[in-house]
Protein backbone atom coordinates (compact mmCIF):
# COMPACT_ATOMS: atom_id res chain seq x y z
CA UNK A 1 0.00 0.00 0.00
CA UNK A 2 1.29 3.44 -0.92
CA UNK A 3 0.56 6.19 1.59
CA UNK A 4 -0.47 9.70 0.66
CA UNK A 5 3.18 10.78 0.35
CA UNK A 6 3.60 8.38 -2.56
CA UNK A 7 5.62 5.44 -1.19
CA UNK A 8 5.25 2.46 1.14
CA UNK A 9 7.31 3.61 4.09
CA UNK A 10 5.09 4.39 7.04
CA UNK A 11 6.32 7.94 7.45
CA UNK A 12 6.92 10.81 5.06
CA UNK A 13 10.60 10.07 4.49
CA UNK A 14 13.11 12.76 3.55
CA UNK A 15 15.14 10.22 1.57
CA UNK A 16 12.12 9.40 -0.58
CA UNK A 17 11.19 13.08 -0.88
CA UNK A 18 14.67 13.88 -2.21
CA UNK A 19 14.56 10.96 -4.63
CA UNK A 20 11.16 12.06 -5.92
CA UNK A 21 12.19 15.74 -6.15
CA UNK A 22 15.57 15.26 -7.82
CA UNK A 23 15.29 11.83 -9.41
CA UNK A 24 18.16 10.31 -7.41
CA UNK A 25 20.34 10.54 -4.33
CA UNK A 26 21.46 13.98 -3.17
CA UNK A 27 24.07 14.31 -0.42
CA UNK A 28 24.51 17.16 2.05
CA UNK A 29 28.00 18.57 2.43
CA UNK A 30 28.46 20.33 5.77
CA UNK A 31 30.49 23.54 5.84
CA UNK A 32 31.54 25.84 8.68
CA UNK A 33 31.64 29.40 7.38
CA UNK A 34 32.76 30.87 10.70
CA UNK A 35 29.45 32.31 11.86
CA UNK A 36 28.67 32.95 15.51
CA UNK A 37 25.34 33.56 17.25
CA UNK A 38 23.71 36.46 19.16
CA UNK A 39 23.53 34.18 22.16
CA UNK A 40 27.32 33.89 22.18
CA UNK A 41 28.72 37.25 21.11
CA UNK A 42 26.94 39.23 23.83
CA UNK A 43 24.20 40.70 21.64
CA UNK A 44 21.63 38.67 23.55
CA UNK A 45 23.76 36.56 25.83
CA UNK A 46 27.00 34.65 26.20
CA UNK A 47 27.82 30.98 26.39
CA UNK A 48 25.14 29.90 23.95
CA UNK A 49 22.35 27.44 24.68
CA UNK A 50 23.15 25.21 27.64
CA UNK A 51 23.25 22.04 25.49
CA UNK A 52 25.40 23.50 22.71
CA UNK A 53 28.79 22.28 21.56
CA UNK A 54 28.94 22.41 17.78
CA UNK A 55 32.22 20.48 17.64
CA UNK A 56 30.28 17.39 18.76
CA UNK A 57 28.09 17.52 15.65
CA UNK A 58 30.52 18.70 12.96
CA UNK A 59 32.09 16.22 10.54
CA UNK A 60 35.87 16.13 10.57
CA UNK A 61 36.24 17.46 7.02
CA UNK A 62 35.00 21.01 7.73
CA UNK A 63 36.80 23.73 9.64
CA UNK A 64 36.12 27.50 9.62
CA UNK A 65 39.80 28.31 9.07
CA UNK A 66 39.65 26.66 5.65
CA UNK A 67 38.22 28.45 2.59
CA UNK A 68 34.64 27.57 1.76
CA UNK A 69 35.44 26.05 -1.64
CA UNK A 70 38.09 23.84 -0.02
CA UNK A 71 35.61 22.58 2.59
CA UNK A 72 33.10 21.78 -0.18
CA UNK A 73 35.80 19.97 -2.17
CA UNK A 74 36.82 17.87 0.85
CA UNK A 75 33.19 17.12 1.69
CA UNK A 76 32.38 15.94 -1.82
CA UNK A 77 35.52 13.77 -1.88
CA UNK A 78 34.47 12.23 1.45
CA UNK A 79 30.97 11.45 0.19
CA UNK A 80 32.18 10.14 -3.17
CA UNK A 81 33.84 7.31 -1.27
CA UNK A 82 31.01 6.71 1.20
CA UNK A 83 27.99 7.35 -1.05
CA UNK A 84 29.03 6.58 -4.59
CA UNK A 85 25.50 6.98 -5.95
CA UNK A 86 25.42 10.69 -5.07
CA UNK A 87 26.17 12.89 -8.06
CA UNK A 88 24.67 16.14 -6.80
CA UNK A 89 25.06 17.98 -3.51
CA UNK A 90 23.42 20.43 -1.15
CA UNK A 91 25.84 22.63 0.79
CA UNK A 92 24.70 22.57 4.42
CA UNK A 93 25.65 25.65 6.43
CA UNK A 94 25.22 23.95 9.78
CA UNK A 95 27.27 25.25 12.76
CA UNK A 96 25.87 28.21 14.69
CA UNK A 97 23.57 30.81 13.03
CA UNK A 98 24.22 30.97 9.30
CA UNK A 99 22.17 34.07 8.52
CA UNK A 100 23.82 36.10 11.30
CA UNK A 101 25.72 38.56 9.09
CA UNK A 102 25.09 41.49 6.78
CA UNK A 103 23.52 40.71 3.42
CA UNK A 104 26.67 41.31 1.29
CA UNK A 105 28.57 38.76 3.40
CA UNK A 106 25.75 36.22 3.07
CA UNK A 107 25.51 36.78 -0.68
CA UNK A 108 29.23 36.21 -1.12
CA UNK A 109 29.15 32.93 0.80
CA UNK A 110 25.93 31.56 -0.67
CA UNK A 111 26.87 32.48 -4.25
CA UNK A 112 30.28 30.85 -3.84
CA UNK A 113 28.63 27.68 -2.60
CA UNK A 114 26.05 27.32 -5.38
CA UNK A 115 28.68 28.05 -8.04
CA UNK A 116 30.67 24.93 -7.06
CA UNK A 117 30.31 22.11 -9.65
CA UNK A 118 27.72 19.54 -8.61
CA UNK A 119 26.09 21.78 -5.99
CA UNK A 120 22.39 22.28 -6.69
CA UNK A 121 21.30 24.11 -3.55
CA UNK A 122 21.74 25.19 0.04
CA UNK A 123 20.46 24.13 3.43
CA UNK A 124 20.94 26.98 5.88
CA UNK A 125 20.75 26.32 9.61
CA UNK A 126 19.94 29.35 11.73
CA UNK A 127 17.94 30.84 14.61
CA UNK A 128 14.58 32.53 14.02
CA UNK A 129 15.91 35.74 15.56
CA UNK A 130 18.70 35.85 12.95
CA UNK A 131 16.40 36.17 9.93
CA UNK A 132 14.84 39.31 8.45
CA UNK A 133 12.79 40.44 5.46
CA UNK A 134 15.84 41.56 3.47
CA UNK A 135 17.53 38.16 3.73
CA UNK A 136 14.30 36.32 2.99
CA UNK A 137 13.74 38.39 -0.15
CA UNK A 138 17.25 37.59 -1.39
CA UNK A 139 16.82 33.88 -0.64
CA UNK A 140 13.54 33.82 -2.51
CA UNK A 141 15.32 35.32 -5.53
CA UNK A 142 18.16 32.83 -5.13
CA UNK A 143 15.66 29.96 -5.11
CA UNK A 144 15.02 30.62 -8.81
CA UNK A 145 18.56 29.34 -9.44
CA UNK A 146 19.02 26.77 -6.65
CA UNK A 147 17.18 24.66 -4.10
CA UNK A 148 16.92 26.65 -0.85
CA UNK A 149 15.98 25.26 2.56
CA UNK A 150 16.03 27.17 5.83
CA UNK A 151 16.39 25.03 8.95
CA UNK A 152 15.38 26.77 12.16
CA UNK A 153 16.53 25.58 15.54
CA UNK A 154 13.29 25.70 17.52
CA UNK A 155 14.12 22.98 20.08
CA UNK A 156 10.95 23.34 22.19
CA UNK A 157 7.53 24.98 22.01
CA UNK A 158 7.55 25.71 25.76
CA UNK A 159 8.81 29.12 26.82
CA UNK A 160 9.73 27.84 30.29
CA UNK A 161 12.07 25.33 28.66
CA UNK A 162 13.53 27.92 26.30
CA UNK A 163 14.38 30.17 29.26
CA UNK A 164 15.96 27.28 31.11
CA UNK A 165 18.23 26.34 28.20
CA UNK A 166 19.25 30.00 27.71
CA UNK A 167 17.67 30.24 24.28
CA UNK A 168 17.07 33.99 24.60
CA UNK A 169 13.83 33.99 22.61
CA UNK A 170 10.34 32.55 22.99
CA UNK A 171 8.36 30.14 20.86
CA UNK A 172 6.13 32.84 19.36
CA UNK A 173 9.16 34.32 17.64
CA UNK A 174 9.85 30.92 16.06
CA UNK A 175 6.23 30.52 15.02
CA UNK A 176 6.15 34.00 13.47
CA UNK A 177 9.38 33.55 11.51
CA UNK A 178 8.33 30.13 10.22
CA UNK A 179 5.13 31.75 8.92
CA UNK A 180 7.15 34.50 7.20
CA UNK A 181 9.59 32.02 5.68
CA UNK A 182 6.94 29.80 4.10
CA UNK A 183 6.94 31.67 0.79
CA UNK A 184 7.25 30.22 -2.72
CA UNK A 185 10.75 28.92 -3.43
CA UNK A 186 11.93 28.48 0.14
CA UNK A 187 11.59 25.16 1.95
CA UNK A 188 11.17 25.61 5.68
CA UNK A 189 12.47 23.09 8.22
CA UNK A 190 12.68 23.01 12.01
CA UNK A 191 14.67 21.12 14.62
CA UNK A 192 13.27 19.87 17.95
CA UNK A 193 14.92 18.14 20.92
CA UNK A 194 13.15 15.55 23.07
CA UNK A 195 14.21 15.24 26.71
CA UNK A 196 15.05 18.84 27.61
CA UNK A 197 15.01 19.52 31.37
CA UNK A 198 11.60 20.03 32.95
CA UNK A 199 9.62 18.49 30.10
CA UNK A 200 7.51 15.39 30.71
CA UNK A 201 6.75 12.76 28.11
CA UNK A 202 3.18 14.11 27.91
CA UNK A 203 4.48 17.61 27.20
CA UNK A 204 6.69 16.29 24.43
CA UNK A 205 3.84 14.32 22.85
CA UNK A 206 1.66 17.43 22.90
CA UNK A 207 4.27 19.15 20.71
CA UNK A 208 3.04 17.09 17.74
CA UNK A 209 -0.16 19.14 17.55
CA UNK A 210 1.77 22.41 17.73
CA UNK A 211 4.19 21.39 14.97
CA UNK A 212 1.34 20.14 12.79
CA UNK A 213 -0.18 23.63 12.68
CA UNK A 214 3.02 25.21 11.33
CA UNK A 215 3.71 25.59 7.58
CA UNK A 216 6.77 23.35 7.73
CA UNK A 217 8.12 21.33 4.84
CA UNK A 218 10.34 19.19 7.06
CA UNK A 219 11.37 18.45 10.64
CA UNK A 220 14.30 16.90 12.48
CA UNK A 221 13.91 15.25 15.87
CA UNK A 222 16.81 14.48 18.22
CA UNK A 223 16.88 12.89 21.63
CA UNK A 224 18.74 15.04 24.14
CA UNK A 225 22.43 14.14 24.26
CA UNK A 226 24.37 15.66 27.14
CA UNK A 227 27.74 16.76 25.85
CA UNK A 228 30.80 17.00 28.09
CA UNK A 229 31.80 20.48 29.14
CA UNK A 230 28.42 22.12 28.48
CA UNK A 231 26.40 23.94 31.09
CA UNK A 232 23.73 21.30 30.67
CA UNK A 233 26.19 18.66 31.86
CA UNK A 234 26.61 20.58 35.12
CA UNK A 235 22.84 20.95 35.44
CA UNK A 236 22.35 17.24 34.82
CA UNK A 237 24.92 16.27 37.45
CA UNK A 238 23.22 18.55 39.96
CA UNK A 239 19.65 17.43 39.27
CA UNK A 240 19.32 14.49 36.88
CA UNK A 241 15.73 13.93 38.05
CA UNK A 242 14.62 16.94 36.00
CA UNK A 243 15.53 15.12 32.79
CA UNK A 244 13.28 12.53 31.13
CA UNK A 245 15.85 10.00 29.98
CA UNK A 246 14.58 7.68 27.27
CA UNK A 247 15.82 4.14 27.02
CA UNK A 248 16.05 3.08 23.40
CA UNK A 249 12.85 0.94 23.51
CA UNK A 250 11.01 3.82 25.22
CA UNK A 251 12.19 6.25 22.57
CA UNK A 252 11.09 4.00 19.72
CA UNK A 253 7.61 3.70 21.29
CA UNK A 254 7.51 7.46 21.91
CA UNK A 255 8.37 8.26 18.29
CA UNK A 256 5.63 5.94 17.05
CA UNK A 257 3.08 7.66 19.30
CA UNK A 258 4.38 11.09 18.29
CA UNK A 259 4.25 10.69 14.53
CA UNK A 260 0.79 9.12 14.67
CA UNK A 261 -0.35 12.62 15.70
CA UNK A 262 1.89 14.50 13.26
CA UNK A 263 0.63 16.18 10.10
CA UNK A 264 1.37 13.65 7.32
CA UNK A 265 2.33 16.45 4.90
CA UNK A 266 5.48 17.20 6.92
CA UNK A 267 8.61 15.39 5.73
CA UNK A 268 10.70 13.79 8.50
CA UNK A 269 14.45 14.12 8.02
CA UNK A 270 15.66 12.45 11.22
CA UNK A 271 14.23 10.73 14.28
CA UNK A 272 17.32 10.85 16.49
CA UNK A 273 20.81 12.30 16.81
CA UNK A 274 24.17 10.61 16.66
CA UNK A 275 27.17 12.07 18.48
CA UNK A 276 30.65 10.52 18.79
CA UNK A 277 30.80 8.78 22.21
CA UNK A 278 33.95 10.69 23.23
CA UNK A 279 31.88 13.87 23.46
CA UNK A 280 29.08 12.45 25.60
CA UNK A 281 28.64 12.63 29.36
CA UNK A 282 26.95 9.23 29.11
CA UNK A 283 25.07 7.16 26.57
CA UNK A 284 22.22 4.89 27.58
CA UNK A 285 21.91 3.61 24.00
CA UNK A 286 25.45 2.24 23.75
CA UNK A 287 26.99 2.57 20.27
CA UNK A 288 23.92 2.06 18.09
CA UNK A 289 24.01 3.94 14.78
CA UNK A 290 21.18 6.02 13.36
CA UNK A 291 20.32 3.49 10.65
CA UNK A 292 19.70 0.87 13.34
CA UNK A 293 17.44 3.25 15.32
CA UNK A 294 15.51 4.02 12.15
CA UNK A 295 15.04 0.33 11.44
CA UNK A 296 13.69 -0.26 14.97
CA UNK A 297 11.16 2.53 14.46
CA UNK A 298 10.04 1.15 11.10
CA UNK A 299 9.69 -2.36 12.54
CA UNK A 300 7.53 -0.99 15.37
CA UNK A 301 5.35 0.93 12.92
CA UNK A 302 4.81 -2.31 11.00
CA UNK A 303 4.15 -4.27 14.18
CA UNK A 304 1.48 -1.82 15.33
CA UNK A 305 0.14 -1.37 11.79
CA UNK A 306 0.28 2.39 12.19
CA UNK A 307 1.77 5.35 10.32
CA UNK A 308 2.50 9.06 10.38
CA UNK A 309 -0.70 11.05 10.70
CA UNK A 310 -3.01 8.13 11.52
CA UNK A 311 -4.38 10.09 14.51
CA UNK A 312 -3.88 13.54 12.98
CA UNK A 313 -6.96 15.75 12.87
Amino acid sequence: MDFQWGHRRRFNSYTEYIRKTFGGRIQKVVVDAGFTCPNRDGTKGTGGCTFCDNDAFNPSYCHPREPLHFQISKGIAFHEVRYRRAQQYLVYFQPYSNTYADLPTLKRLYEEAISYPGVIGLVIGTRPDCMNEEILQYLQELSKRAYIQIEYGVESCYDKTLVRINRQHGFELSRGMILKTSVPGIKTGAHFIFGLPGETKEMMLATASVISELPLNSVKFHQLQIVKGTRMEAEYEENSGDFYQFTLPEYVEFIVQFIEKLNPAIVIERFSGETPPRYLHHSSWELIRYDAVLRLIEVELEKQDTWQGRLYT
